[in-house]
């Protein structure tokens, strides 16, 4: 990777950091409270429990994605010359994924391996349910 393809990478690193970093987690308030009287409609709490659960998922998503921009730039700090080599085979990554992804840890094939075969289900007539 060329020092001036480096600095790019650092300059879209640094702004995901401050992107990420500036964002204060989602919080979704729980419809019960000590009282019965609130929260009590059947549809509230199901929808409430679901919107907490979808705001700690991307909470945990934010905080992963976080870590790893902090672990390129170091990376990119302390050793630059291996910056966007894949951890695994140690090959280059590709420079369209990293623009995508400019803390990406694995190429391409490295990370297919890691997540494992997608397959879906199958039917065996139209009328089967997946």
């Amino acid at each position: 990777m060329m020092p001036a393809q480096r600095a790019q990478m650092k300059k879209a690193l640094l702004a995901l950091e401050s992107q990420l970093a500036g964002k204060a987690p989602r919080k979704v308030e729980p419809n019960r409270a000590e009282g019965p009287e609130v929260g009590t409609s059947e549809d509230e709490q199901p929808l409430n429990e679901m919107l907490q659960s979808i705001a700690s998922n991307r909470n945990r998503a934010a905080d992963a994605t976080l870590g790893r921009v902090r672990s390129a730039l170091k990376k990119l700090g302390e050793d630059p010359a291996s910056f966007g080599e894949c951890e695994e085979c140690e090959e280059e990554i590709p420079l369209g994924r990293l623009k995508a992804m400019p803390f990406a840890e694995l190429c391409v094939a490295c990370q297919a391996r890691r997540d494992g075969p997608r397959t879906l289900p199958t039917r065996k007539r139209l009328t089967d349910r997946v």
